[in-house]
Formats: structure tokens, C-alpha cells, sequence
């Protein structure tokens, strides 16, 4: 059956039990999802962190038919789905760690966009903290980010309706299938939002919120955004489980001090007093952290000179991660890009030749 590439990576997360690194490990030994598919028990074996009950798991006949009923889905609902070697998907989260293998996206909205910004907070958000949020929106609006959060009630929902009333492109993402908004009395902003932002989740169609999704969820907003802001927080929840990330992926944590008796104070207040997070006063805070001011209409010389020229998807894929890092071991970033080290060493060889990059001892490469 000659089925695309995008079937096969699509069946890679519908195996039981194999998550985002076993993936990795697959596509690098396999050098393709199709390839996985193709191989046998003895073959798959050999590869590490691949066992017996794995590699049956991975060729039952079930996870290809559970991977059609997926992708039937998608296209009745016009999902995009993005396999994290997809040019679209999102350069932030694809040097993570734990990045999500597999993306389900609706929206017009640019997921490598070059400003981004979290804000997240309670569910049971006070007038203080709702006012902050909008004034914060509000203030930003010159700078065009895309503003990021997770659709739940409080500061989330706040944070996406100001965006839209200041006409910024907003982004949810979901601990859930993109075909059950959660909580359901926000799917009104929900379909607003895929006008001039989208929507955004780990989750297959049909997953139902669950508590363990949640903080999940968490990670790839902070993973998405640049800089992530805590309006209001308690003690312990779901905000401070977003912040721990962002500080764990090196983003930029705010948090807006509140009274030292109110509840959903306790969070944000613990982070400033522990480090954790800058405090915010005001929205030039973020600007200037960010340094927007001094990045605003300009282009550095390298940027032009890499527009000026053109790249396959492979050298772009390479070069997205080196924007990231300023130098990688060849080996590090064949496990990253899940390119070969043999066809590695040619992509950098012709970066090289077009004065991109720069080889340094101990097999590694910068760039110029």
C-alpha cells in the first residue's frame, strides 16, 4: 500500500507505550516512519530501548487501522497535523527534550512566529488580575505577539478575549482532541480564536480532558513562549507547573505581585521571593527583557544574509536548530534533527561551502 510519509508518522504515536524518545530512536536507526513499518521484530530489536513487546506492538495490524480511523478524522474536522519534522512545526518546542512528536493544529496563525508570549494564571481569577491581564494585552499591542494560554477558565480565558478585542492572533492549547474545547462554554472564543490565531494540542481527535493531560498541556505553552507571565496563583496549580517549566527550557518568567492575604497571591509571590520569576510592574517589563524595542522593523546582517539565499528543507531544518544553540556536536545534532550522521556531514559540508557554517574541532560546527 503506498500510503505518505505523514500516515506512517502518524502511526509512530499511535503505538502503545512508545512515547516521544523511543520515536526519536526510531526515526534515526529506521531513517524514516515508513522505514519502521517495513522492518521486522529482528530488526527493530536491535535497536536500543526497542524490546520484544515493543517491536510487536509496533507492527500489530491494529495500530496502522487505528492510525486511518485518525487521520479520517482529521480530515473531516480540518486538522493539520505536524510531525516535529515538519517545517511548520514549531521551532521553539522542537529542541526540547520533551517535545511532543506529533502536533494537531487549527489556525491561520504562525506558529514560528518571531514574538510570542504566555500568560497564564487561576481559574478563579480576581478583578485585579483580570484588569492586569487586559491592560497587559492592551499595552502590547504594537509589538504584534501571539498570545499564548489554555482556554480554562480565569486568567486563560482573559487573556485570549483581550487578545482578540486588541486584534492580536491568540493561540489555546488544549489538554484534549481539537474536537472537545474544554471547559464547552468557551467554545464560542474558542472558534473566534481560529479566525486570526488557532488552537493547539498533543491529543489525537476524541481524547477527553483528563487530569494527568493537564500538565502536559502546560509545558508546551511555556515551550511555545518566549516569555511567560503569572497574573494570579496559588500556592500550588497549574501556573506554577507552567513556570517550572519555562524556567527548566531558559524562557523568561514573570509574575505580578499581589496582597500578601489574598489566596491567589501565594504563587506568584513565592516565585519573586524564590527567584523563580522577575517581578512585573508594568508592560515596558517585558519589552525591555526582551529587548523588542531595539529588534523592532530590524533585521540583523547574518538574517539577511541567510534570506538572501536559498536552502533545501533539510539545510533549513539544520540551520532552525543552530539559530537555537550557537554550536553542535555532529552527533547531538543528528539525534535532533533525526538526520543520518552520513547525510549529516554532506547538509554541512554545502552549509559550509556557502559560508553559513563554520567546522570546529571534536567534530563540531558554529555558525558564522
Amino acid at each position: 500500500m503506498n500510503l505518505p510519509e505523514l500516515f506512517y508518522q502518524s502511526a509512530l504515536t499511535s503505538v502503545p507505550g512508545v512515547g516521544g524518545v523511543l520515536i526519536r530512536q526510531l526515526m534515526s536507526y529506521c531513517g524514516s516512519a515508513s522505514e519502521v513499518f517495513r522492518s521486522s521484530v529482528a530488526r527493530l530489536v536491535k535497536i536500543p530501548g526497542i524490546g520484544d513487546v515493543t517491536a510487536r506492538a509496533i507492527l500489530h495490524p491494529e495500530v496502522l487501522r487505528e492510525t486511518e480511523r485518525v487521520q479520517q478524522r482529521c480530515e473531516k474536522l480540518g486538522v493539520q497535523q505536524l510531525f516535529y519534522t515538519d517545517s511548520q512545526y514549531p521551532a521553539r518546542l522542537k529542541a526540547l527534550y520533551d517535545a511532543p512528536p506529533m502536533l494537531y493544529w487549527q489556525g491561520p496563525a504562525d506558529l514560528n512566529t518571531d514574538r510570542t508570549i504566555g500568560i497564564v494564571g487561576t481559574r478563579q481569577a480576581t478583578d485585579y488580575g483580570r484588569r492586569i491581564t487586559e491592560e497587559l494585552v492592551q499595552n502590547l499591542q504594537s509589538y504584534r505577539p501571539i498570545v499564548i494560554s489554555g482556554l480554562a477558565y480565569g486568567i486563560d480565558i482573559v487573556a485570549h478575549r483581550a487578545s482578540l478585542v486588541s486584534g492580536l492572533p491568540t493561540i489555546g492549547v488544549m489538554a484534549s482532541g481539537l474536537d472537545i474545547i474544554y471547559p464547552h462554554v468557551h467554545a464560542k472564543t474558542g472558534q473566534e480564536m481560529l479566525r486570526m490565531g488557532g488552537l493547539l494540542t498533543e491529543n489525537r481527535p476524541g481524547v477527553k480532558p483528563d487530569p494527568r493531560l493537564f500538565p502536559a498541556r502546560n509545558r508546551i505553552i511555556a515551550g511555545l513562549s518566549d516569555v511567560v507571565i503569572v497574573v494570579e496563583a496559588a500556592a500550588k496549580g497549574g501556573a506554577l507547573i507552567t513556570a517550572e517549566y519555562a524556567n527548566n527550557y531558559h524562557r523568561e518568567v514573570f509574575a505580578v505581585p499581589g496582597h500578601l492575604n489574598q489566596t491567589f497571591s501565594q504563587g506568584c509571590n513565592k516565585l519573586i521571593r524564590e527567584n523563580k520569576a522577575q517581578i512585573y510592574t508594568r508592560p515596558e517589563d517585558i519589552v525591555e527583557a526582551l529587548n523588542w524595542d531595539q529588534t523592532a522593523g530590524k533585521t540583523a546582517p547574518a538574517e539577511k544574509t541567510l534570506l538572501a539565499l536559498e536552502f533545501t528543507e533539510e539545510e533549513s531544518q539544520i540551520l532552525a536548530l543552530f539559530r537555537q544553540q550557537a554550536d553542535w556536536h555532529i552527533d547531538e545534532l543528528s539525534w535532533r534533527s533525526q538526520v543520518p550522521v552520513s547525510k549529516l556531514s554532506s547538509l554541512l559540508l554545502n552549509l559550509e561551502f556557502k559560508g553559513i557554517i563554520r567546522s570546529l574541532p571534536g567534530k563540531k560546527f558554529q555558525l558564522n
